[in-house]
């Protein structure tokens, strides 16, 4: 593993945990040596991270569509930028420049990335692990629904294994390293 990507939200939360583990997590990953590439803002907790991997030397891939870019919430220090037309198309280079994918709390736009990743996956497009950084309880509601999903049997067991969750950045950075996911081309065409 090189890079990781971290989708998060553009606003910092209710409590001051959300920032701390941003930056627990930015850290994490310098120190591991990898890049990391995110949404390249500078507001929210996308901007707590970017802020804390440039200040611990990292190397930090922003990627932006041009009308962010436009409104002026782009974080202006990043190692690189790249800048992209549509929000389709900077979750296809997010993808191509990562060798995993996190999530810190966050709105529907991080959720609406994970699950992208996570569905890439499940149709064979990439094998690179996904995860989420649990925060005091925030993905709790979450998690519990997933497991509802499989009881339902609108998800498959296998497939909702493949979201590695852990608390500690350190913990989820090397479980996400060492992932093995499952071969899934036995899922193409199934139910769930």
């Amino acid at each position: 593993m090189h890079s990781v990507c971290v989708f998060c939200g553009s606003n910092t939360g209710a409590g001051e945990a959300y920032s701390d583990a941003a930056r627990a997590l930015a850290r994490a990953i310098v120190e591991r040596g990898l890049k990391l590439v995110y949404g390249g803002g500078s507001i929210g907790l996308m901007g707590v991270l970017g802020e804390a991997a440039l200040a611990a030397g990292g190397h930090v891939i922003g990627v932006t569509p041009r009308r962010l870019l436009e409104r002026e919430v782009v974080h202006k220090g990043l190692t690189e930028l790249r800048v992209v037309e549509t929000m389709h198309q900077r979750k296809a280079l997010m993808a191509e420049l990562a060798d995993g994918f996190i999530a810190l709390p966050g709105g529907l736009g991080t959720l609406d990335e994970l699950f992208e990743m996570l569905t890439w996956i499940q149709l064979g497009i990439h094998r690179k692990p996904c995860a989420l950084l649990e925060v005091d309880g925030y993905y709790a509601g979450l998690t519990a629904f997933l497991d509802h999903a499989v009881e339902q049997r609108f998800l498959k067991a296998e497939h909702r294994a493949m979201l590695i969750i852990d608390r500690d950045p350190d913990v989820l950075l090397a479980r996400l390293a060492s992932a093995r996911l499952p071969n899934v081309s036995k899922w193409i065409g199934g139910s769930g």
